[in-house]
């Protein structure tokens, strides 16, 4: 029996790469978890009232786009934030969480050639892994573009040769960042679109961290597009409740764009797709509705970074992230800072080049360890501590 080749050298995903590195090796303290991005603040608590109030759903097949409601509350969500009008019918589709859209967009809205050659997916590097299979199921060539401190942490799409710009069908962007948590302003959303025009290729825009930041809400990219006039076809967006409402178990996320893209996707998930359940899509029109439990999530937040550039002022490198919650921490190597950091205090990160991919002989996250905000505030502050004692002096 024959299996693909396309998928044999895929490198081992992060979180079993990290146990194989780790887990032979006794903690040197007491655990705190802070590699994977699991929000651990509480979500609303009328959300189990709303699930049960509708529990009847559960013995009906659910609406595959999602419900009028649901698909109602996202676009409201979208008019109060950005300032732009979505057509529910026609716009926006429930996803049974963002990783599903982000795979199953690229299946449905890349070509399978591009000007007669094989299309090019664009990704930052590093990136969030369902980037790069998404763009090797689909046949194109994935091609990874430097997220570095050199470029602000995010990709400089318009720095490649003209014949990768010209082969491109998709790109891929994540603000804010993850890891990074930098955020795409204004000014980059704009050239970022007008490059787009210029070669043809659709934006993808992954916004899962949009809720998560300090003081200024960063732009959409649907939100710039529409105020610049561009073609509603060329930015398709992804969003969900996991960060911005803590519910990343409700599985609750959203895809919108222009209709013809849309109508695509639906096509697909027509036959493909696993929509969410009757009872979860009215939690989750609820929770879309509401704002007042996203404040005083992003207050916690945000006493977080202030935490995190206390105990972290002065090392060499550190650079307070602009959104999200996520730390991009420098170190020599971050597989070896990863074990020391686990085996002398029990703390537990991710090495950054899990998150990457080499690239013109050089993995861009290797000298870094990614770090997750998502433990409560003292325990967090009480491994920061132990981490820049053990890595830093």
């Amino acid at each position: 029996m024959k299996f693909p080749e396309r998928f044999s050298n895929l490198p081992a995903y992060a979180f079993p790469r990290l146990r194989a590195l780790l887990d032979g090796h006794p903690p040197g303290g007491e655990v705190v978890h802070m590699t994977i991005g699991e929000p651990k603040h509480a979500f609303p608590g009328w959300v189990t009232q709303v699930i049960a109030e509708h529990a009847e759903g559960f013995n009906a097949y659910p609406a595959n786009d999602g419900s009028d409601a649901l698909r109602g509350a996202v676009s409201d969500w979208a008019a109060r934030r950005y300032g732009i009008k979505l057509d529910p019918a026609t716009q926006v589709m429930a996803l049974n969480g963002t990783r599903e859209g982000l795979y199953n967009a690229a299946m449905a809205l890349c070509p399978e050639e591009k000007r007669g050659r094989r299309p090019v997916v664009l990704t930052p590097n590093p990136f969030y892994q369902v980037y790069m299979i998404a763009a090797i199921s689909v046949g194109a060539e994935p091609v990874f573009v430097p997220a570095t401190a050199q470029t602000g942490h995010l990709p400089d799409y318009a720095g490649l040769p003209a014949d990768v710009l010209e082969r491109t069908a998709i790109a891929y962007v994540c603000s804010p960042a993850n890891p990074q948590g930098a955020v795409a302003d204004r000014a980059y959303w704009v050239d970022l679109i007008r490059l787009a025009e210029k070669h043809d290729f659709r934006i993808f825009a992954d916004e899962c961290y949009s809720e998560i930041y300090r003081d200024t809400p960063p732009p959409g990219a649907l939100e710039i597009a529409a105020e610049i006039g561009a073609d509603p076809e060329r930015v398709t967006l992804f969003n969900s409740l996991s960060k911005r409402s803590n519910l990343p178990g409700l599985r609750s996320g959203f895809v919108a764009g222009g209709p013809e893209s849309l109508k695509r996707i639906k096509q697909l998930r027509a036959y493909s797709g696993a929509p969410l359940p009757g009872p979860l899509q009215a939690a989750a029109a609820a929770v879309w509705a509401d704002e007042a439990h996203v404040d005083e999530n992003r207050a916690l937040y945000q006493r977080k970074y202030r935490i995190a550039d206390e105990i972290l002022s002065g090392v060499p490198g550190y650079a307070p992230p602009a959104a999200g919650f996520f730390l991009w921490l420098p170190v020599e190597d971050g597989e070896a800072a990863a074990l020391k950091l686990w085996t002398e205090t029990g703390v537990r990160v991710l090495p950054g080049a899990y998150l990457a991919q080499e690239a013109g002989g050089e993995n861009p996250g290797k000298g870094y360890i990614r770090v997750a905000m998502v433990a409560p505030e003292d325990e967090m502050a009480d491994a920061l501590t132990r981490l820049r004692a053990c890595l830093f002096e």
